[in-house]
């Protein structure tokens, strides 16, 4: 019997650490999702991001970001908790809060977050609406480019058709590339050849946005990726006004 009690405490402490083994092997196998926050509320100054209470990767990443700011310096990702987490938007070196949202990410999930609506209607941000889009980003084969389109312009059209054309172009045509894209939406990611004629420059492409079932473009712009590169275009308002922004804004995804 003695023999038996002198044995237990032993077999109790290898019974702790097989449980706190079992535990912390639980517990780091979710490893943290990561983001890219895009500021597009047009009616909002430079904002400070809190993940949880606190600034992503305990310092910088998400600091003083101005209208159509993007941080961390693309192509990068700041590594965020995964799961069901709290982010908050604050107007630059105050406690003012612009908005706050939960948030789900999922655990080595990448994701593009875009801050977009008004902050001024509404009670504390309440018409701020935060987009979190996984970015699932491909590798296109040998001499192509990819291209990606989120619609994050309230005041713009409910629902939009892009067009990408090959250079040089003058106009919209003929099929859309992607077709009634909604506000909060993203679409998939597009390929196309990066030279397709082989010029001795690659010509690159126009991208046309016009409302849904039109061809009066509202944006018109050169986009001139590098071969093998993928790009998210975001529609955006104009800061302070009633209107989509005339230009895209460019998020590197792949170089």
């Amino acid at each position: 019997m003695s023999r038996w009690l002198k044995a237990l405490p032993l077999a109790l402490a290898l019974a702790g650490l097989i449980v706190f083994a079992v535990f912390a092997a639980s517990c780091s196998s979710s490893s943290p999702a990561r983001i890219r926050f895009v500021h597009a509320i047009q009616d909002a100054k430079p904002l400070d991001i809190d993940v949880n209470g606190t600034q992503a990767n305990s310092m910088q990443e998400f600091l003083n970001i101005p209208f159509l700011g993007v941080q961390p310096t693309q192509p990068g990702y700041a590594n965020v908790p995964s799961g069901s987490d709290t982010m908050e938007g604050f107007l630059t070196g105050t406690t003012t809060e612009v908005f706050s949202d939960s948030v789900s990410w999922g655990s080595g999930t990448q994701y593009t977050v875009i801050a977009t609506g008004f902050s001024q209607t509404g009670t504390n941000g309440s018409n701020v609406v935060l987009l979190s889009i996984p970015d699932n980003i491909p590798t296109p084969p040998a001499g192509d480019v990819a291209f990606r389109v989120i619609h994050a312009s309230p005041s713009g059209p409910g629902s939009v058709d892009v067009y990408i054309e090959l250079n040089p172009s003058t106009a919209p045509g003929l099929p859309v590339t992607i077709q009634g894209l909604g506000y909060t939406q993203a679409s998939n990611y597009v390929s196309f050849a990066f030279n397709p004629n082989n010029e001795t420059t690659a010509p690159g492409y126009t991208v046309y946005v016009t409302a849904s079932g039109s061809l009066i473009p509202i944006i018109s712009e050169p986009i001139y990726p590098q071969d093998g590169a993928v790009r998210t275009l975001v529609l955006t308002d104009v800061q302070d006004g009633t209107t989509m922004n005339s230009s895209f804004l460019e998020l590197s995804d792949l170089n």
